[in-house]
């Protein structure tokens, strides 16, 4: 029998320096690790981003991650789809996968719901296609089939990855931080399924903190949280 762990971490944007990471080495073979939206790595197709890419590509762990709001999903969106742990993802090269939003995923006998996206703050002075993709904000047709598919499984899951939190979770902590308070429609469509599914814990980055926020809801940014 294989026996591996599954950690999750927050946004990485691309950041090489997150490579060499004591928490990062931690990884070995047949682990895999959840990203929460915004990976990064993946943006326009430089030289040291394609080493990079080949990177994640060949370790023996897997990297699999939602996206955020600084991925560049025309590049993610033309990989090839394919079912890895029973959903579906983009397999963008050998060990690095993008999670779909509305999926669920079996690892290690426990279920993971994905539903990445997010709403750019700065979009206004973003140039479209460059630094801003229209996509990064989901449809009412993804949201409805992510629906569709908790309820299939009657509203259960073990975890959740996301990059955005559900809108309460948001507002507290970012009025905590003397911020404004700045919620979207995902936000909103997150805190709906707050209120119907059973779930252990609810993991996203947007935030960029490394803290549990409630007894079911984790920010995660540079630490790599093991599954239980």
């Amino acid at each position: 029998m294989v026996f591996f762990t599954v950690y999750v971490t927050g946004d990485m944007h691309g950041d090489i320096e997150r490579l060499y990471d004591k928490e990062f080495r931690k990884l070995k073979k047949n682990d895999v690790l959840i990203v929460c939206g915004d990976f990064g790595y993946i943006f326009d197709g430089n030289e040291l981003e394609k080493k990079v890419k080949k990177f994640f590509a060949t370790r023996k762990f897997v990297t699999a991650f939602v996206e955020g709001t600084h991925d560049n999903l025309d590049k993610i969106n033309s990989s090839r789809v394919t079912v890895w742990k029973g959903g579906k993802v983009h397999r963008i090269e050998g060990n690095l996968l993008h999670l779909m939003r509305g999926q669920i995923f079996t690892i290690e006998g426990n279920t993971f719901f994905t539903f990445g996206g997010g709403e750019s703050i700065d979009k206004d002075i973003r140039v479209e296609k460059n630094l801003w993709w229209r996509e990064e904000e989901p449809t009412p047709a993804e949201m409805a089939e992510g629906a569709k598919t908790l309820d299939e499984v009657g509203c259960k899951v073990d975890y959740i990855i996301t990059h955005e939190p559900p809108s309460l979770v948001k507002s507290a902590m970012l009025l905590r931080s003397g911020n404004a308070d700045r919620v979207n429609k995902l936000n909103g469509y997150f805190e709906e399924l707050d209120r119907s599914l059973t779930f252990k814990n609810w993991f996203f980055g947007s935030l960029h903190e490394d803290k549990r926020i409630t007894e079911h809801h984790t920010c995660v940014f540079q630490k790599l949280i093991p599954i239980e």
